[in-house]
């Protein structure tokens, strides 16, 4: 089953030591990455770099490009760059953690949410990454907990929530999974994974009008999107 990413997140540090060029030129970055102008906002990252050799937000926001870029490794790099120049900054930590989980290195991922969670600050997010990332590492016992402590933070933490309907469908607790995927839809704009996964926990509770339902949204909400009716099995 498809899990959902941990979204990388970028916000400079406010203690930030950068002269004011390397400033100007991250600010600079920012606002043409938002504008979808990947090549322009690449060019101004890397004079960033050029004029403060250790900004780790230069690094992250190269990363991010790379990242969009399809340059799996070289975002790595750069995340790994960032979380070692800025070892206290959450952010940075859980960036890094964010690349190795969706790069199938789920187990090594944890190690560096853990670190971003030691770092005081808003925690929710963090745990909901280190959830999603403990569930495709196997570590079903503190994907719950991180999820669900995530939730005890932001009770509308749409990735939170998906784990938790993850996990209970995936052990067979299906009004576990019902509750937590019906929360999720309340939460945040669909997906087909959401979709797709609701209509399969009420065909486990034998609710075949309702997985219909929710299979129907499906083919009108995303009609390019692969279609698990009930009874299907979704392909791993």
């Amino acid at each position: 089953m498809d899990r959902v990413a941990p979204e990388y997140t970028f916000s400079p540090a406010p203690q930030s030591r950068q002269g004011g060029q390397a400033r100007r030129l991250l600010a600079s970055a920012q606002q043409k990455l938002r504008a979808d102008d990947d090549a322009g906002a690449e060019a101004d990252a890397r004079a960033a770099l050029r004029a403060d050799g250790k900004s780790a937000e230069a690094h992250t926001l190269l990363g991010l490009i790379a990242t969009r870029k399809g340059q799996a490794d070289a975002a790595g790099r750069h995340y790994a760059a960032a979380a070692e120049l800025a070892p206290a900054n959450a952010i940075m930590l859980g960036n890094y953690g964010a690349w190795l989980c969706g790069n199938e290195r789920s187990e090594d991922s944890l190690a560096w949410f853990e670190r971003a969670l030691g770092v005081p600050g808003d925690r929710s997010a963090g745990l909901a990454n280190y959830g999603a990332c403990a569930l495709m590492a196997g570590r079903t016992d503190l994907a719950e907990r991180a999820s669900r402590a995530a939730l005890d933070v932001d009770p509308g933490n749409a990735l939170a929530l998906n784990t938790l309907a993850q996990h209970y469908y995936a052990s067979g607790q299906y009004f576990e999974a019902r509750a937590f995927s019906q929360r999720r839809l309340a939460a945040a704009p669909a997906t087909p994974d959401a979709l797709r996964l609701a209509s399969q926990i009420e065909d486990k509770l034998g609710d075949t009008v309702a997985a219909t339902r929710y299979v129907q949204r499906l083919r009108t909400e995303f009609p390019q999107a692969r279609t698990a009716g009930p009874g299907e099995a979704e392909s791993q």
